[in-house]
């Protein structure tokens, strides 16, 4: 089996009172597009300026395209593609100018390969960077974390302002351009909806730590929904891997992270209680940092 292209262990990261990351493990397997997915403040940008070389962590070691970003942080932004939202860029700079001005940072960068992806994303070579729309400026921040071709891109929150339309053309030019090259793609978002379709793990950051990290499909067969008679929920408090209660009127909702391993409990505490026909990842994100238990109890 090959090394994961990102691997984090016993992350931990303070900023004066404020618990940021608090033990934060993770594994990114190499080929696959990786959600990391939290509410703004959980730490996701803290964790990828770390993995970047751009911020240390007061506990923990990390790995990165199997580069210590600690004891060599130029050599890790060589070997990744990043972009994040509202990416800085020189206005006054024409497309072709930016991106020979970039090449000169790598080795390894492709003029040619920069110049075709900028026919594919429609970008006028002579079109100032400051005149782009919010989608072109978007498309041109991946061109410019392509070209030097690396391995592991980094997309921090990357369609964050666009509209409705452009994201969809943007992760479409974003998932179309990585899959064929066989890229690691490590996602930051809290876009589920969209994210939903094109990711292959998922792992959810709260109150510093991961709650959850596993494949779409594997979340979606774990991750149910039970209704029971709302009389019934004091019996919820014995129930395993519990993650959220609700209740509308004479009817409860119980969601639990493991529903094999909840089932006897749920079964034993309703006749009435059987599983939903699913629920989706924005669903299970929100049982996880937004649920409430307080009726069980």
């Amino acid at each position: 089996m090959s090394d994961p292209m990102i691997e984090i262990h016993g992350l931990r990261k303070r900023f004066g009172k404020q618990q940021v990351l608090d033990g934060v493990d993770l594994s990114v397997p190499q080929g696959s597009i990786f959600g990391f997915l939290g509410l703004n403040g959980a730490g996701k940008t803290t964790t990828i300026s770390i993995l970047l070389g751009l911020m240390k962590a007061d506990e923990g070691s990390c790995s990165v395209a199997g580069v210590d970003p600690v004891k060599d942080a130029v050599e890790v932004r060589r070997r990744i593609g990043y972009m994040a939202e509202n990416q800085t860029m020189y206005g006054w700079m024409r497309v072709q100018e930016i991106i020979d001005w970039c090449g000169g940072f790598y080795p390894t960068w492709d003029r040619a390969f920069a110049l075709e992806l900028c026919k594919q994303m429609s970008l006028a070579a002579d079109a100032k960077v400051g005149t782009l729309s919010k989608g072109q400026s978007s498309k041109l921040s991946l061109l410019l974390a392509l070209a030097h071709r690396p391995k592991l891109v980094i997309l921090d929150d990357p369609a964050l302002g666009l509209d409705p339309l452009a994201r969809r053309d943007f992760l479409r030019d974003v998932i179309g351009q990585l899959q064929a090259r066989d890229v690691t793609v490590f996602f930051s978002s809290h876009l589920l909806y969209e994210i939903e379709p094109i990711c292959d793990y998922v792992a959810i950051l709260h109150q510093g730590k991961i709650v959850a990290c596993d494949t779409v499909d594997v979340l979606r067969e774990r991750v149910r929904r039970v209704e029971l008679q709302s009389k019934d929920i004091g019996g919820l408090r014995d129930v395993p891997t519990l993650l959220d209660v609700r209740v509308e009127g004479d009817r409860a909702f119980a969601t639990v992270a493991d529903f094999g391993a909840a089932r006897e409990s749920l079964e034993r505490l309703s006749r009435n209680g059987s599983p939903d026909t699913g629920l989706n990842l924005d669903e299970i994100f929100e049982a996880y940092v937004a649920g409430r238990k307080e009726f069980a109890a």
